[in-house]
């Protein structure tokens, strides 16, 4: 039990009992008995007390002044916690002819202090049954929020596209069996979407409500070949070929297979997939709104694909051939060449042609040189050798062009104005709506100006969504440009120069395993993670 003081009212004196701690009790503390007497401005003498409180071991009663005092009620202190979550009481006794409190004084005390929520008064009873001085009671519990889950998709299909070709005992890379078309028949599940669920708030001990966090919202995008169920949660196939997610939107396409592309085939164009079991010679072009995958080499073509490209033996462009990719591009090699990703590139070399990815350069295999004109990605250029030993022009550069960082603040902006126009039509919008729900009649040029506005926030608000998905797209991008670097695995050779956003650096020495980042406004070489 731990230790206790009660006041004695005597008529010639006031006297102080004080009872010491039991059975691991917490011991007297000096400051409370002090506020205690100073509250109910009671005399006494601090040293004296002081002595007595510090060097009590058995029950003392101790004369603190030759006062007559009136009878002191029974007192509770009063303690929120846990950010008002918890109230706390803990009681003083009363003299020794003093009166004791009842439950009404305790509510009311209670309610005087701002407690107004979660009051246990089975614990107030539980007091005045038992009474226990200088224990701490709680009497009242705030309630938790109980919080809620966003919202998620389940994707049936494999939907890694950063598929990498494998890597072979002999050090050479895989670029044929690289796994990147989900086969899906008519009628198959693709997604099913988990909508959120709301959190419940909670309240405080002094009936202030607590939010639970917000949670995140989601909806399944989808394009050609797709149909979705009535309650929006499941899309299926309707048509057999192959799944892709591209750019947060699934879509389904036929396949469209031919032995090479050359004079027997013409140009080709078309709205799926294009697998070109041989060979694309000069001059030939294939357009393709899914993806394109060669498993031969490919010559001085062009190739241009909404999603990947893949070219298993490679592309020797000789200075015309070019790529073009919404998603990835992989091949053995790429020689004489302009490719634009806008996912990541990945090859065994590349020499002498302009490369541009989206995300990431990566070159790998036993070669796994960059050599001669102009490579350029968002994050990431990794190769086991930059430049040649012959001094070789090349430049590697990373990170946002300016061009990105403008159409991200001109989206902030078109947004802005978008909200602002959306915000003065529809305080417009509701007037007429209570006219004419009140029977008023409304002129044919005001029936008019509300067709027009109503028209004008339907598309205002289309035009955000796409607006809005692209600002989000950019802003990825802006937040990965902080981890940007080069990667150099065995050698970088003098002729490279390094590029990161507005900062360069020129290679004059040949140097070994290191790595380039932007660090304080400069090109800076720095040992591998």
């Amino acid at each position: 039990m731990n230790a206790a003081f009660q006041l004695i009212c005597g008529e010639n004196s006031t006297k102080l009992k004080l009872t010491p701690a039991t059975d691991g009790g917490e011991d007297l503390k000096i400051a409370e008995v002090v506020d205690y007497l100073n509250n109910i401005r009671c005399n006494f003498e601090l040293p004296t007390l002081s002595a007595a409180v510090s060097t009590l071991t058995e029950e003392t009663v101790l004369e603190i002044n030759n006062n007559k005092m009136l009878p002191v009620r029974e007192a509770m202190l009063m303690e929120l916690r846990d950010e008002n979550m918890t109230c706390v009481a803990r009681f003083m006794p009363p003299s020794d002819t003093g009166e004791l409190m009842d439950m009404n004084e305790i509510l009311n005390d209670l309610n005087y202090k701002g407690v107004k929520f979660g009051i246990d008064e089975d614990a107030i009873n539980g007091f005045l049954r038992n009474r226990e001085y200088f224990k701490e009671y709680v009497f009242a519990k705030g309630k938790e929020p109980v919080q809620g889950s966003d919202a998620y998709i389940d994707y049936h299909f494999n939907t890694d596209l950063k598929a990498r070709p494998t890597l072979k005992e002999d050090g050479s890379v895989d670029f044929f069996n690289l796994n990147i078309i989900n086969h899906v028949e008519e009628g198959e599940c693709l997604a099913t979407l988990h909508r959120e669920q709301p959190g419940i708030s909670g309240c405080d001990v002094l009936g202030g409500r607590i939010k639970p966090r917000d949670v995140r919202r989601m909806v399944l995008k989808f394009g050609r070949n797709i149909d979705i169920s009535e309650d929006m949660n499941e899309i299926f196939a309707t048509c057999s070929g192959h799944v892709n997610l591209f750019d947060g939107r699934v879509f389904v396409s036929n396949v469209m297979e031919v032995e090479d592309v050359n004079t027997s085939t013409g140009n080709i164009e078309y709205d799926g997939n294009v697998q070109v079991n041989g060979n694309v010679a000069t001059n030939f072009s294939i357009k393709a709104k899914g993806n394109v995958e060669v498993r031969g080499v490919v010559e001085g073509a062009e190739i241009e694909a909404g999603g990947n490209i893949t070219i298993a033996r490679g592309m020797n462009g000789m200075s015309r051939g070019r790529l073009k990719a919404g998603g990835n591009i992989i091949a053995q090699f790429i020689e004489n060449s302009f490719v634009d990703a806008g996912g990541y590139v990945e090859s065994g070399s590349i020499m002498h042609s302009e490369v541009l990815a989206g995300t990431e350069i990566h070159v790998n295999g036993k070669r796994g040189f960059i050599s001669g004109g102009k490579v350029s990605a968002t994050t990431l250029v990794e190769a086991k050798i930059l430049g040649s030993d012959m001094g070789t022009e090349t430049l590697v550069e990373i990170g946002i062009s300016p061009a990105v960082k403008r159409r991200h603040k001109e989206l902030e902006g078109l947004i802005a104005a978008n909200d602002k126009t959306i915000n003065r039509a529809i305080p417009i919008m509701e007037a007429a709506k209570e006219k004419i729900v009140a029977g008023r009649e409304m002129s044919e040029e005001q029936v008019d100006n509300l067709k027009g506005l109503v028209q004008l926030v339907k598309e205002k608000k289309k035009e955000q969504r796409s607006l809005k998905e692209e600002l989000e797209t950019l802003t990825e991008l802006l937040s990965d440009e902080k981890q940007a670097a080069v990667v150099v695995q065995d050698a970088v050779y003098p002729g490279v120069k390094i590029a990161i956003s507005d900062v360069s650096k020129i290679i004059k020495e040949p140097v070994r395993y290191c790595r380039f980042i932007k660090d304080r406004g400069d090109v800076r070489m720095v040992g591998m993670i």
